[in-house]
């Protein structure tokens, strides 16, 4: 086995680490994506899927840097978990009962919703490409443990141990024609050690509309389920108040939790926009309180810093894509290109080398497996995830 040190990257350590260029995260005040914007942006994107057959699968689809926001998708999973206004992951760990706990991991699973911007995408994250923030006492650690296909592993804990989380994402976007559809795959889990609980999640799929009028949305089912309390709830995604596809809120949240035992008997019903509240109501009473607020959770959300440059690895995101991220945020589109294959041509490199001399690469901090159903599977080789160098300022 050879690995690589560290992940693909390789660098000259302080000076690389000087160059992290650490972005705003998307939020509802975000304003990233309109500094970026370029002209006749529409007709862009439509130029873009020309040639492309419909049903093809668009994970390694080489977009110009120019649609390109200032970081990489293992960037944008983590933001959603430690970019927050509110601390919804662990406060889960806090409910009194198995139903206020299930509760409160339905509203943070819908706090990991962040609006997403039509005609700009994040960098593909190369092999081995690592991401590791702290914010408060929860520290978060991600590495991309696999290139073809393309999959994301996520570690995050607690101190304290009172929250565990892992993520493994294969995003899997498919052009239709008239529209794009990312589904994401991979298993999804969150642990309460102390309560002795384990919760799995699935999250929406991305849908663009290219024709008949341009839009991004979050749509389709997700599942909470709690196997140890026998509750889950379900929730969909989806336009309110349509009509064949035209019109309607793009941010309408709907869904129940209910005991798996007896599906149809519903407990709460849920009911809202991700992006202002969500409303949950007590079936048995009629009572409806807020479950969830998008304004506090991600309103205006405050980008993560370098606190020990010497502690920041040359795999970090950060670190790999600083130049682009640079040359993006300077409007200087050629050297962004430049600096954008200079990247990518580095990470074929090392690819072909090891392929000639016969090298597997393994991932630097989990393992991966596909199930008996093919999905990806990520497991942290650590218990816990270390403080880190980035930090997001409290």
């Amino acid at each position: 086995m050879g690995r690589s040190p560290p992940g693909e990257v390789e660098s000259e350590g302080e000076a690389a680490c000087a160059s992290a260029v650490l972005t705003p995260p998307l939020s509802l005040q975000g304003g990233l994506a309109a500094e970026l914007r370029p002209a006749n942006l529409v007709q862009r994107v439509l130029s873009l899927f020309r040639n492309v057959t419909p049903g093809s699968d668009l994970s390694h689809f080489q977009l110009p840097a120019t649609f390109n926001l200032p970081k990489s998708q293992l960037q944008m999973y983590g933001e959603g978990v430690y970019c927050a206004g509110e601390d919804l992951l662990t406060r889960c760990a806090l409910g009194k009962d198995s139903l206020e706990r299930l509760t409160s991991v339905v509203a943070w699973s819908i706090s990991t919703t962040r609006p997403p911007i039509f005609g700009f995408a994040p960098y593909n994250p190369i092999l081995g490409e690592t991401h590791h923030v702290s914010s408060g006492s929860l520290n978060v650690l991600l590495e991309q443990v696999s290139h073809r296909p393309p999959v994301s592993a996520l570690h995050a804990t607690a101190a304290g141990g009172d929250v565990r989380l892992v993520w493994c994402q294969s995003p899997v976007p498919k052009f239709h024609g008239a529209s794009i559809e990312a589904a994401v795959h991979g298993r999804r889990e969150l642990r309460l050690p102390r309560h002795g609980e384990r919760y799995e999640l699935d999250c929406p799929n991305l849908l663009i509309r290219l024709l008949p009028s341009p839009s991004v949305e979050w749509s389709g089912d997700v599942r909470v389920v709690c196997a140890e309390s026998g509750l889950e709830a379900q929730l969909s995604f989806c336009r309110s108040k349509s009509f064949l596809g035209f019109g309607g809120d793009a941010r309408c949240v709907r869904g129940r939790i209910f005991k798996s035992a007896s599906k149809e008997e519903t407990i709460y019903e849920i009911d809202g926009f991700w992006d202002r509240t969500v409303s949950i109501k007590d079936v048995s009473t009629g009572e409806v309180s807020v479950l969830y607020d998008g304004q506090r959770a991600i309103g205006n959300l405050t980008t993560p810093a370098v606190q020990d440059h010497k502690g920041v690895s040359p795999s970090e995101s950060a670190v790999v894509w600083g130049e682009v991220s640079d040359a993006l945020l300077k409007k200087d589109w050629e050297r962004a290109r430049q600096a954008k294959r200079r990247v990518e041509d580095e990470a074929r490199k090392l690819a072909k080398e090891r392929n000639e001399k016969g090298e597997v690469w393994t991932p630097k901090h989990f393992s991966l497996s596909q199930n008996k159903n093919g999905e990806w599977e990520c497991w942290p080789l650590e218990e816990s995830v270390p403080p880190a160098p980035i930090v997001v300022p409290l």
